[in-house]
């Protein structure tokens, strides 16, 4: 009973948590989507105007909620610093905290579970997290120095050596960690990137520019310019986070033999969308890059779409994994519901059951219970595509399921699932 509501009362965090992050990162989402778009869509004043005389870069007129808007952009900044000034960082500070909280939740505090896979890297518990604290710490550093090193004045080439550094650090760890836990990694490290760059480069610039202000001294241009390439840069991640974070739900990507690569396409595509958007928005309209974008998802889609699996002769499959037990079975196992659920039974309903029996989960999985021939029955699809197919369930597997239960499960679904 202790298990049970220490499992509960970590999935009522786990709710909590997620919620909250889901809220805060589309605050910061939305503000970094918007001035991105407001840089790109202001229109310098014409020149001699009051606007010009006033050190005003462009402006914009817009309507929302009712209401007439018009922004406008300093080229440095104002003759005089207003007396209230709002400042645009706990929206970044809020969505990393709450995703890090979630590291915790989700895969440090049942990190057998849900980070570590035997068949992929024989770790312990404490590895695998060190792995997963260590991404975060170096993808920071690496990208923080190449940024303030001479490369940093060269945009296209700092871009594709970060892409190949991504590219290199999801080949890593999908060879470390289980595939969920690497790609969530990938994007928990992409995500520290983003908020180092407003807690170390973007905030304390603005801070400089509001100190000299203040003192009386004309601002160094050289931290707003810092600042926008940072901010620019936190725009190219986004998408390719956002798929990270909800590709938990599909493990047809992280759960391929070839995740890291799905990964790389996945968000070089994300990037060369967002690119579109960004040159849209200046007033030009490049639509080669939204076609290549949807291009590299379509061949991904195809590349690893399932292929038909064979099914296996029950006798035939049980026949030779008694052979490799030097065994000779009673009666081998057939397709049939009975066998199947003995399977499902041993595999799988430790987790998938109305009172779960695996540590760190309180409810079934996705609220499937596999505990009944019909509940069996009723999610057979499911069953086939998860342990089958992509073979991403087990988690880890950590029933140990072998091949051959694998291949009786298919031959039952190819049979009619009866």
């Amino acid at each position: 009973m202790d298990a049970l509501l220490v499992s509960y009362g970590v999935e009522w965090l786990n709710l909590l948590v997620r919620w909250l992050h889901l809220i805060t990162g589309i605050a910061w989402i939305g503000a970094s989507f918007y001035f991105v778009w407001l840089d790109n869509s202001i229109r310098p004043p014409k020149p001699g105007s009051d606007l010009a005389k006033r050190g005003v870069s462009g402006e914009l007129w817009a309507v929302h909620g009712g209401g007439f808007y018009n922004p406008q952009k300093y080229l440095v900044a104002p003759a005089e610093l207003p007396e209230e000034l709002h400042w645009f960082k706990w929206e970044a500070y809020a969505t990393w905290l709450s995703g890090f909280a979630m590291l915790f939740i989700v895969y440090y505090f049942n990190a057998s579970a849900m980070m570590i896979n035997k068949d992929v890297a024989d770790l312990n518990t404490w590895q695998a997290i060190g792995v997963g604290l260590g991404t975060l710490v170096v993808g920071w550093t690496v990208y923080d120095v190449l940024c303030r090193s001479p490369l940093g004045k060269r945009e296209g080439l700092l871009g594709i050596i970060m892409y190949l550094f991504i590219v290199a650090a999801a080949y890593v760890l999908t060879h470390l960690l289980s595939g969920r836990a690497a790609y969530i990694h990938v994007g928990a490290m992409i995500g520290t990137m983003m908020v180092g760059n407003v807690l170390m480069v973007i905030i304390p610039g603005q801070r400089k520019l509001v100190e000299a202000m203040r003192a009386g001294k004309s601002p160094d241009p050289i931290y707003g310019k810092k600042a926008k390439q940072r901010s620019v840069h936190n725009n190219y991640f986004t998408l390719p986070v956002l798929f990270i974070m909800i590709s938990n739900h599909y493990g047809m990507t992280y759960n391929h033999a070839y995740s890291w690569l799905i990964l790389a396409a996945i968000i070089a595509a994300g990037a060369l969308i967002r690119h579109f958007f960004n040159l849209r928005h200046a007033g030009r309209v490049s639509l080669g890059y939204p076609i290549a974008g949807v291009a590299l998802l379509l061949a991904v889609a195809i590349a690893i779409a399932p292929r038909p699996i064979q099914p296996v002769a029950p006798v035939a499959a049980v026949a030779k994994a008694d052979a490799a037990a030097g065994t000779t079975a009673a009666a081998a196992p057939t397709a049939d519901i009975a066998h199947i659920q003995e399977i499902i039974s041993q595999r799988c309903a430790s987790c998938h059951s109305a009172q779960p029996t695996q540590p760190g989960f309180a409810t079934a999985p996705a609220g499937m219970i596999l505990q009944t021939s019909d509940q069996i029955r009723q999610h057979a699809d499911k069953i086939y595509q998860q342990a089958v197919q992509l073979k991403a369930m087990p988690l880890a597997n950590m029933t140990h399921i072998t091949d051959e239960e694998r291949a009786l499960i298919g031959t039952w679904y190819a049979a009619g699932a009866k």
